[in-house]
């Protein structure tokens, strides 16, 4: 008599717990699995534009223009500083889009403040020998 009561009731519990368990898995794909498909997709797309000339920075974060891009193969040959490499694309993980002339300003605006400081330091050694030639002159 009672083990029909038991029978049934575990019957009845496993309704909820397969609500719970497909409530996981569908938070399981909205959290991981479908931002994971839109980068792909995104980084498909950006793979796709690719074109020679392109500022790209690789997985191990070297940066390079793109010489030769050989879609048989899937590689990609970059341009760093007169050195030409060999790339799987699939180790290209982003396009940059700074170009010589973005690197080569920052560099220029540095020299130019240095330019001034240099000439400041001067004339204020120059002060500094003008009071020491007074101090000796009151003595």
């Amino acid at each position: 008599m009672f083990g029909n009561l038991t029978v049934a009731a575990a019957k009845g519990s496993s309704l909820p717990t397969i609500a719970i368990l497909v409530v996981f898995l569908v938070l399981m794909y909205f959290i991981m699995v479908r931002p994971q498909q839109k980068q792909q997709k995104k980084h498909r797309e950006m793979m796709s534009q690719l074109k020679k000339g392109d500022h790209v920075v690789t997985v191990g974060r070297l940066h390079g223009v793109i010489d030769e891009i050989n879609d048989t193969d899937k590689t990609a040959t970059l341009d760093c500083d007169g050195i030409f490499l060999t790339f799987d694309l699939r180790a290209i993980s982003a396009v940059s889009a700074q170009g010589p002339q973005a690197v080569a300003a920052p560099a220029e605006k540095e020299a130019e403040k240095e330019a001034p400081v240099e000439s400041s330091d001067a004339e204020a050694k120059t002060d500094d020998v003008e009071t020491s030639d007074s101090d000796s002159d009151a003595e």
